[in-house]
Order: structure tokens, then sequence, then C-alpha cells
């Protein structure tokens, strides 16, 4: 029973090979049409002018309130991404052979709130230096990620990990183990996954920050209302 168990959880620890992922399916899974808080649509259109980015801070429902409270973003939504299974589901998600972290789509309009406070928000409110873990919350899929839909985010996204990682190393923290890249197909997660804690305001709820202030990315001005 042990050895099953190391064996299980060397599974969740690991990014899968394309032999080892599962196969998924060719047609997305059920989900929501539109946000439960705002009731704008989940799949667009969205606003134009508006920008999407992806975050991953371990469980998607408590990452995912913690955008769409934020004044400036427009939509949130959780997904997966970054895996190798098409159109996985929570449960397959969870085994770890998929290869997809929990994310939530940020659309949000940047006269309103910045890239740049976005990144504050996202360091600030996670721990980035676990690897493939995110508190108790253990795997690949609670790995902390950016997936960028610009250049600009990109290039803004690791100049803030320089930033902050040189912060964390101030304190004596570990370095940073954030994936940064262009952002890979999102598979938009069931509907009961869709806003979860603004359905279950009593629901599980892992974010922990560092407690370390994350200086603003050089040349990264706050955005103007």
């Amino acid at each position: 029973m042990m050895f099953f168990l190391s064996d299980m959880l060397n599974k969740k620890l690991k990014l899968p090979s394309e032999a080892e992922a599962l196969p998924g399916r060719d047609q997305p899974v059920p989900t929501s049409d539109t946000h439960a808080v705002s009731g704008l649509p989940l799949h667009g259109p969205y606003p134009d002018g508006s920008e999407t980015v992806h975050f991953g801070m371990g469980c998607f429902w408590g990452a995912e309130r913690l955008f769409w409270q934020t004044p400036g973003v427009i939509v949130t939504a959780v997904g997966y991404q970054g895996g190798i299974t098409p159109n996985p589901t929570y449960q397959e998600t969870c085994t770890g052979l998929t290869g997809h972290a929990e994310t939530v789509m940020v659309v949000f309009d940047p006269k309103k709130v910045s890239f740049a406070e976005l990144l504050q928000i996202f360091w600030e409110s996670h721990d980035p230096t676990q690897g493939m873990r995110q508190g108790n919350d253990v795997g690949t899929t609670y790995r902390s990620t950016i997936y960028t839909t610009t250049e600009t985010q990109q290039g803004q996204a690791v100049d803030s990990r320089e930033a902050y990682g040189a912060a964390l190393k101030e304190k004596g923290l570990s370095r940073i183990t954030t994936e940064i890249a262009p952002a890979p197909v999102f598979y938009f997660a069931e509907a009961e996954h869709q806003q979860y804690l603004a359905k279950n305001p009593g629901g599980y709820c892992g974010l922990r920050g560092t407690g370390v202030s994350c200086p603003m990315p050089q040349g990264a001005a706050a955005a103007t209302v």
C-alpha cells in the first residue's frame, strides 16, 4: 500500500510524457455561458481594448475570486492549461496525468487596471517558490504559472519575476519556480467550478502569500481611470 501511495504521489509531482498522458476527448466539457457574479458572457465577445492573461496560483477557486473582485477586471473563468490531454475533466487533471495547471483567465481593461498591478496581485497572493504544489495542495496541477497573450505582457512578466525573485532572496526565501510562457489552449473547467466561491461562500480557499511585497516592474506605470 505504501508503494502504491508513493507511486501515485510521484505521478502527481512529475509532468507526464505524451505516452503517459490520458487521451481526453474531441469535444469540450460542458461549462457555464455567463459569469455567476457579473452576468457577462464567459466566452466573449469581450470589450474592445480589453486584454487577457492567465494565472496559475494553486487551487483556482480562490484565485478566481481574487481577480473578479479586482476593479478593472471584466471577466474571469477557471480552466486547465499547459498540458497534453485535450478537453480534460477536473477529475482527470487531479490525477496528474494530463499535465495541466489549474488557471484563471483574467480579462481586464488596461485603462482601469494595469498589467503591472495584476502581476503584483499575482506574486503577493501566493507562494511562487513551491514547485509542484501550493501549500497543502500537492501536484503539477497546482504549479505557479503566468500564461501571457502579448509580447509586452511576456516581457513584463519576466521582468517582474526577476524583481520579485530578488525581493524574496533578500528575505532568505527560495527561488521562484513560476512558469512564464505564451498562453497555450485554455480549456474551460466544468460549470460547478466557475465562480465556485460565489456559489459556495464557505468553500475552500488555499491562497497564502509569502508576506513579501513585490516591487512594481521597472517602466510599468499604474493604469489611469
